[in-house]
């Protein structure tokens, strides 16, 4: 048989049928290849449907407006194949962060990695994390952030990790009124691989301009991330704080001085509780000259409105905002969750 097959073969009717058949073959596993190809994507366009379909769509996260994808620059960011690291949180930029810092929530989520944090994780919204990672994409050679009201350096630490990631040389700048939460943001650079020399952490109360400010005191850092600091405190409101403990004098750190080492500023985030439309109108010039890019917490409908009427037109081109959410049956704390605002100075970055 096997010799019949040969003999066969060399006959040119049939060897141009056994051709024709093993060609067809070849084309067949390529055909079948591509197929694949196409399951395997349909199956990962149906788990992304998945996704979307599990989101909360009336979430208010989603509410926001841009000149930009914040969500592709999300997903952009995302490191894959991160591993758990005992006794942190590891968020889906590989930033370290301890449960401690936020113990009511945190507690139980040391050894965990979270997703990306579409439409929000448990401090920051897409509007929140899409300007933040916008200002890391316009920059160029060297990323410097300054975080007014840094807490335990969350926008320091997530910036800086993506800047580093993306082979930028970074340095990190913070003000924070709260002696534990300083400490806490000292703690959280270190871990997160930033040395001494990459970092400048100010324990005082960002200003337009210097001079002292009453900041309250917390029995327990971490517990409270909210705190107010009273300028323009009367003397005897300072023989109070003094004689009661209840609140420490802290000097008023002047934008001009924190920026003036620097040849530029990257990102300036801003959360003040209240002090940021202040904050930006006695810096106007400063701003201009030195800032590439504002995100800044807003605390009330008024003070968006404001910051509107400081900035556009003026300079400034709006990228991304999400207002502040509101609830209208308590009129006594109607903002339930502050707004977010990210402005690019079109004269540093056209």
């Amino acid at each position: 048989m096997h010799l019949l097959r040969t003999l066969a073969a060399q006959v040119p009717p049939i060897r141009r049928l056994r051709q024709s058949r093993d060609q067809l073959l070849r084309e067949r596993d390529e055909a079948q290849g591509r197929l694949d190809e196409a399951g395997e994507r349909l199956e990962a366009a149906q788990a992304e449907i998945a996704e979307l379909r599990e989101r909360p769509a009336d979430s208010p996260f989603f509410h926001y407006n841009a000149a930009f994808d914040p969500q592709e620059v999300m997903r952009r960011h995302a490191v894959p194949g991160l591993v758990p690291r005992p006794g942190y949180l590891t968020n889906f930029l590989g930033v370290l962060i301890d449960p401690k810092f936020f113990p009511s929530i945190l507690q139980d989520r040391a050894g965990e990695v979270e997703g990306i944090p579409i439409p929000a994780n448990w401090h920051a919204d897409i509007a929140e994390w899409g300007a933040a990672l916008r200002a890391v994409d316009l920059a160029r050679g060297r990323f410097t952030v300054m975080e007014l009201g840094c807490g335990w350096g969350c926008w320091l630490n997530n910036t800086g990790v993506a800047a580093r990631r993306a082979g930028l040389d970074v340095h990190l700048i913070g003000v924070e009124g709260d002696e534990g939460h300083i400490g806490f943001a000292h703690e959280a650079c270190t871990t997160n691989g930033f040395r001494e020399d990459q970092r400048s952490l100010h324990r005082g109360i960002a200003a337009a301009n210097s001079g002292f400010a009453l900041f309250p005191r917390q029995k327990e850092a971490g517990m409270s991330w909210g705190l107010e600091p009273v300028f323009g405190a009367s003397e005897e409101q300072r023989r109070e704080a003094a004689r009661t403990g209840d609140y420490d004098e802290l000097p008023m750190l002047a934008l001009g001085d924190l920026a003036a080492p620097h040849e530029r500023i990257d990102l300036l985030h801003v959360d003040i509780q209240g002090g940021e439309a202040e904050l930006v109108a006695g810096s106007l010039d400063l701003l201009r000259e030195k800032v590439a890019y504002i995100l800044i917490g807003t605390h009330s409908r008024g003070i968006e409105g404001r910051l509107f009427d400081l900035l556009l037109g003026k300079g400034w081109l709006l990228e991304i905002e999400r207002p502040a959410i509101l609830d209208p049956r308590n009129p006594a704390a109607p903002v339930i969750v502050d707004g977010v605002q990210g402005w690019r100075n079109i004269a540093l970055l056209p």
